[in-house]
């Protein structure tokens, strides 16, 4: 198919399940999503300027686009679904900056098991109405891994510390090494790091690029004043905290390792939470009727591949995650991109927490897409 029809074709699907069609401004604020979606996006927008020199930046992702529609709707509040087609703007290597997303994307929603695999399906049918019938799923769990963070007791910082590492694919024995090593305390603003103390990360790095612009810093060995600050608390926090304890890197290492189908990561999940005495029972306990509700929309497990450590990167994901390739393709580009994303309504102004999760489908990788 042409990548007009494979677009056709994706949004008919989602439409035809009740998923109602949105178009959002294709210009906003830049500083949303540096924001929510992470420090790493910086160098990936497309920004101009608006007649008082605020910063805007053509549309680089619908989900937060579709967010904010949605809060400013008279549905805010209510379960909503909705559907999007149109151009995207965003830096990649060896791909065209603009390109076309078709998705989904569902809030209000409190059955958030039968809601992730609903999602996960609709892609599923979607991509396969296209002819991409052939194909590995990737799934990973952030919820999961933020139990078992908490349920190790660890220190917020270090909670933060491997989050990030999760969302960058990095959670492996190589950099939990590098964690595990006690930092030497080369930093000596004992008064700067008190100031830091109990803020949230937002605030924190607000604070610190706040410090650099007083000082007339704005880049230095070509970061921004943004990326100084994220290296400056990540510093800090070696600091502050010291290593990460043994019997912490012992499970994570453990649990890093962990993967296969639904029903044998299960097993071993379990297995490693009875080992190291956690109680992971909710999440645990989620994560198998999440997997027996997609079981039941018709997608073999058998083609779903978990991993502990798989996260995807962007910073407003909170729950399962996954990813689509094409079958024997597991290292090249995702067909599909999708999660769940809790907080990030309330981040955008909502006054409580709404469930939402959603997908997007890379329309100029499908079957005939960069025709």
């Amino acid at each position: 198919m042409t990548p007009i029809k494979n677009a056709e074709t994706v949004l008919s699907v989602f439409e035809r399940a009740g998923y109602a069609r949105i178009e959002p401004p294709i210009l906003h604020p830049a500083d949303i999503f540096l924001d929510l979606s992470g420090e790493e996006i910086r160098h990936r927008l497309f920004v101009t300027t608006d007649s008082e020199g605020g910063e805007l930046a053509l549309r680089p992702e619908f989900t937060i686009p579709v967010a904010m529609a949605y809060l400013a709707s008279s549905d805010v509040g209510s379960a909503k679904s909705f559907s999007y087609s149109g151009p995207i703007f965003r830096v990649r290597q060896g791909e065209a900056d603009e390109f076309v997303q078709s998705g989904i994307e569902s809030f209000g929603r409190t059955d958030r098991e039968a809601t992730d695999a609903e999602i996960l399906a609709r892609a599923y049918e979607a991509v396969a109405e296209t002819g991409e019938t052939k194909l590995d799923i990737k799934l990973g769990d952030m919820g999961l891994f933020s139990a078992l963070l908490a349920a190790l007791g660890l220190q917020p910082v270090w909670q933060r510390r491997l989050k990030r590492a999760f969302a960058k694919g990095q959670l492996d024995a190589a950099t939990l090494a590098l964690m595990a090593d006690t930092v030497p305390e080369t930093m000596k603003h004992a008064g700067l790091l008190n100031a830091l103390e109990g803020q949230d990360p937002k605030a924190a790095r607000a604070f610190v690029e706040d410090l650099l612009q007083i000082a007339g810093i704005s880049t230095v060995g070509g970061r921004s004043a943004g990326e100084i600050a994220e290296r400056f608390l990540a510093q800090a926090s070696n600091t502050t905290e010291g290593a990460l304890p043994n019997e912490a890197l012992r499970v994570l290492e453990s649990y890093s390792a962990i993967e296969g189908d639904p029903d044998a990561a299960s097993a071993a999940l379990r297995a490693l939470a009875d080992d190291a005495e956690l109680d992971l029972g909710a999440a645990l306990d989620a994560f198998d009727t999440r997997a027996g509700f997609i079981a039941a929309r018709g997608v073999a497990l058998n083609t779903i591949s978990f991993s502990a450590r798989f996260g995807r990167n962007l910073d407003y994901y909170t729950g399962a995650v996954f990813e689509f390739r094409r079958a024997g393709e597991l290292a090249g580009r995702p067909l599909v991109g999708g999660g769940r994303y809790d907080r990030l309504l309330q981040t955008l102004g909502s006054a409580s927490v709404v469930p939402a999760v959603g997908c997007a489908v890379f329309i100029d990788r499908l079957a005939g897409g960069a025709a």
